[in-house]
């Protein structure tokens, strides 16, 4: 099992989203997201999985991390909820972090075996929209990032998103999931050490 977090935060400041939305409109970034999750495995929050379309996303299996162990999930045949990060121990498959922040800072700094091995840390540059809500900042999860992790591929640009792929430090990683991450985020980029 491999477990891979993938995040876009705005540069400077580390939100990652408003209230329910992502303050940013940017199509290749939703595009890379969803190439990367395609056909896997994902765990996030609640509010995260509220903002997929039709709660869903087709062809992925969705742990949807909550308090609420009475919250209905839309399909319950390829969905379901989970009170606590152990009860991911027992996943074979990849597994795909998908926020939101406390949940990435529950995978980054939790159990050992559930930690990421991979994060795809897309940082992008442009103007947040101005929307109402609280701000989900994932600050410490980047300190963690900067800590213990190691940039292994150069800057992927596109459309005012810098990504990059880092590895935990002393950490043996599959190198088919390191390829396959390669390969969709250097479609249309501009590639930069």
């Amino acid at each position: 099992m491999t477990v891979v977090a993938m995040w876009c935060r705005h540069l400077g400041d580390d939100v990652i989203g408003i209230g329910k939305h992502i303050p940013w409109n940017v199509p290749s970034d939703a595009k890379h997201f969803l190439d990367v999750v395609a056909g896997q495995t994902i765990v996030c929050g609640r509010v995260t999985y509220e903002s997929f379309p039709n709660r869903t996303i087709e062809g992925c299996r969705i742990f949807v991390l909550t308090s609420d162990e009475n919250y209905e999930v839309s399909d319950e045949a390829h969905h379901c909820v989970i009170t606590s990060q152990k009860e991911m121990t027992d996943v074979e498959e990849d597994i795909y972090v998908a926020g939101g922040a406390s949940v990435y800072a529950l995978f980054m700094t939790g159990k050992e075996k559930l930690k990421p091995q991979i994060v795809v840390d897309c940082v992008y540059h442009g103007e947040m929209q101005n929307l109402e809500g609280k701000s989900a900042v994932i600050t410490d999860s980047v300190a963690v990032l900067q800590k213990n992790y190691r940039r292994v591929s150069p800057f992927y640009v596109q459309d005012e998103v810098e990504s990059a792929i880092w590895v935990r430090k002393g950490e043996f990683v599959e190198q088919s999931v390191l390829k396959r991450l390669v390969g969709i985020l250097e479609q249309n980029a501009e590639i930069r050490w």
